[in-house]
């Protein structure tokens, strides 16, 4: 079996009498949406308070030049990809979010727009087996696939999630009708990433039988996706999904991490009820812990409550805020890379991967603002990191910052 947790190595329109033209593909049209958008989030969520908004706007704007420096490349004619490790390889999870990355600095980046295209062409290019509309999850530097042509959620999710936004950023007039797109992704992934006798995200569109069949990864609760899936669509069954995803995070939290609102890896489903899954159950030893999956749940569940105002994880989400401040003293580089869900560490050392997103889930109350403003802080004076770690600041101060924005 693959190993899923694919990056502990280190993821102008024309206007003429209100007519739409449609133009040549190479052609950038103007934004919609320019960074900066400056987001109202949900009533009695917070932001950094100590720095201006235009330090933050230019925070984000340099690590973008970083990242896109260090990640973005050029493949086959046309196309981009993101170089996830040095031997050149790419995932579907980083493809995901160069996408985003690229429809959500358009404005500031001239050439955003020819960057996310050649992104998606090269997504079009690396179809999986199981369905043409999903991602083969992994292609050498070659840009061959390898370990297995078929599809990763949390990648699928993330593309189908930027095309949408593609559209309210451009449009769908031009060469790349970026709706049909999105509803073509998103209707592959509801056929065969979503477990529909459980209503549950699969691990990917490989995982249909045994205990795969039922498994799901907290990491891929994107919400906000799901919610933009069911307005894009009209297909009711997403309401199903959203549903049982907050019911999985409630669980898991009551029934495993009611000190510490960590949620694990993987969960697996035990009769009727969900837990922790066990040692080994897909990457290693650590698939039943908060590691570098679940790492990301502070951010992806987070930026869910702040766009929506939906309650549903809210605390969850303050019970880990509770923790992660009493855990460091209230100090982001005390965070370490890893915890049991009891919040004992499992590691001496930190990474951007676990500081950043802990950043997102501040957001939620006043009473977490100084905490807020220290990894803000933290996170835009420290030092490079991974493809990965890079990853994942950029998005979480695109979120602290206020310009995270949804379909």
């Amino acid at each position: 079996m693959k190993l899923f947790r694919k990056s502990i190595i280190r993821k102008s329109v024309v206007l003429l009498c209100a007519v739409v033209m449609v133009l040549p593909a190479g052609l950038s049209m103007a934004a919609n949406k320019p960074f900066p958008q400056h987001t109202t989030y949900t009533s009695g969520s917070i932001k950094p308070n100590h720095v201006t908004q235009t330090v933050m706007d230019n925070a984000v704007q340099s690590k973008w030049n970083s990242w896109k420096g260090s990640f973005l490349k050029p493949a086959a004619s046309g196309q981009y990809y993101v170089k996830y490790n040095s031997a050149g390889e790419t995932v579907s999870e980083a493809h995901g979010y160069g996408m985003l990355f690229t429809v959500l600095m358009a404005g500031y980046d001239s050439n955003a727009q020819t960057y996310f295209d050649g992104l998606y062409r090269y997504y079009k290019a690396h179809p999986s087996d199981n369905n043409p509309y999903l991602m083969a999850w992994k292609q050498n530097s070659s840009f061959q696939n390898i370990e297995g042509a078929n599809s990763a959620t949390d990648g699928d999710m993330d593309i189908a999630y930027a095309l949408l936004l593609a559209d309210k950023q451009w449009g769908s007039s031009g060469s790349i009708n970026y709706l049909q797109a999105a509803k073509n992704i998103i209707n592959a992934i509801m056929s065969n990433d979503v477990n529909q006798s459980q209503w549950t995200l699969r691990l990917g569109d490989w995982a249909t039988s045994g205990n795969y069949n039922t498994a799901t990864r907290p990491s891929d609760f994107m919400l906000n996706h799901m919610k933009a899936f069911r307005s894009a669509t009209g297909d009711a069954r997403w309401d199903n999904v959203i549903n049982k995803t907050y019911t999985i995070i409630n669980s898991i939290y009551n029934g495993y991490s009611s000190n510490t609102g960590l949620l694990p890896d993987f969960v697996v489903m035990s009769g009727s009820n969900y837990q922790p899954a066990a040692a080994g159950f897909l990457e290693g030893a650590n698939d039943g812990k908060y590691y570098y999956n679940s790492s990301r749940t502070p951010w992806r569940i987070t930026t869910d409550y702040l766009m929506t105002g939906d309650s549903r994880a809210l605390n969850q989400l303050n019970k880990m805020n509770t923790f992660i401040k009493s855990a460091t003293s209230s100090n982001p580089a005390n965070v370490k890379a890893g915890y049991n869900l009891n919040g004992t560490a499992l590691v001496t050392y930190n990474s951007g991967a676990f500081y950043a997103p802990f950043g997102v889930s501040a957001m939620t109350s006043s009473s977490h603002q100084s905490w807020l403003n220290s990894v803000w802080s933290y996170t835009t004076n420290a030092s490079a990191e991974g493809y990965y770690e890079e990853s994942i600041k950029l998005f979480s101060m695109i979120v602290m910052s206020g310009n995270w924005w949804s379909y």
